[in-house]
């Protein structure tokens, strides 16, 4: 009895042990797919291949200078500079917060700009992907809205000292102007209205300041913080000439397009 018992659990053993095996074989045997990324240097073989090598390193170069063609191609500098100088002269220090300030510049920036990206997108990038034009042929159809819109909001003093500084010959006409000139050009002309517009925007709000400081001195009140009590009437000074909708549609008519 014991020597059948014995064998029984042989056999179940050697049953466990063989499918334990079995198993483990298939599951070494079964594979899974797995994507492999190889990266070669070929030559290219055809002129097509060359221009999607230079479009996707055009827009590569686009996206890392978006800042810096925002910020010096733009109305966003002047809208930016106004504000800023707009919550100093209020004396709200942090409100609007920088954030909200950026953000509707920005907003505004696009309106602004809308009809030169259109002509640009017109006359320039729909073209190029069309291909009814060269790469060549659209970048210098790109500039000439660009151009257009920097020349309308740039003084002629201006041009004419980038282009003394750069040493060349002076251009003829204004649409002889190089980028090289017409942006820096642009730049400072933007920030001396910026600072033309700030001087008058300040000019009401310094007024109320001195009002209620000579109120305050004649008063006696003299620890008292003049600017802590004039801010309620220069908030009430803003609001009732409705000062962000005239400010603001001030700016957008500001600028040439």
């Amino acid at each position: 009895m014991d020597r059948q018992k014995t064998i029984r659990v042989m056999i179940v053993l050697a049953i466990l042990v063989g499918a334990t095996g079995f198993w483990a074989t298939s599951a070494s045997a079964v594979t899974f797919p797995i994507p492999s990324l190889e990266l070669n240097v070929t030559t290219a073989t055809e002129p097509e291949e060359v221009a999607v090598v230079l479009e996707i390193i055009f827009l590569l170069t686009i996206l890392t200078l978006a800042p810096a063609i925002l910020v010096l191609m733009t109305p966003f500098t002047r809208i930016v500079v106004i504000f800023n100088f707009l919550r100093q002269a209020m004396g709200t220090q942090s409100s609007p917060p920088n954030q909200v300030i950026i953000g509707l510049a920005l907003f505004m920036t696009f309106f602004i700009i809308k009809p030169v990206a259109i002509e640009i997108y017109d006359k320039a990038l729909n073209p190029y992907l069309e291909r009814e034009i060269s790469y060549e042929t659209a970048f210098v159809e790109a500039q000439k809205p660009i151009r257009k819109f920097l020349l309308l909001n740039t003084r002629e003093a201006d041009i004419a000292l980038f282009v003394k500084e750069a040493d060349i010959k002076k251009p003829e006409t204004r649409d002889d102007v190089s980028l090289m000139v017409l942006i820096p050009a642009y730049v400072i002309s933007e920030l001396k209205t910026a600072f033309i517009v700030g001087f008058i925007l300040y000019i009401p709000f310094l007024v109320i300041d001195m009002v209620v400081a000579s109120v305050l001195l004649a008063m006696g009140m003299m620890m008292l913080p003049p600017v802590m009590i004039s801010l309620p009437f220069k908030l009430m000074l803003f609001v009732l000439v409705d000062g962000w909708h005239m400010i603001t549609g001030s700016l957008i008519k500001s600028f040439g397009v």
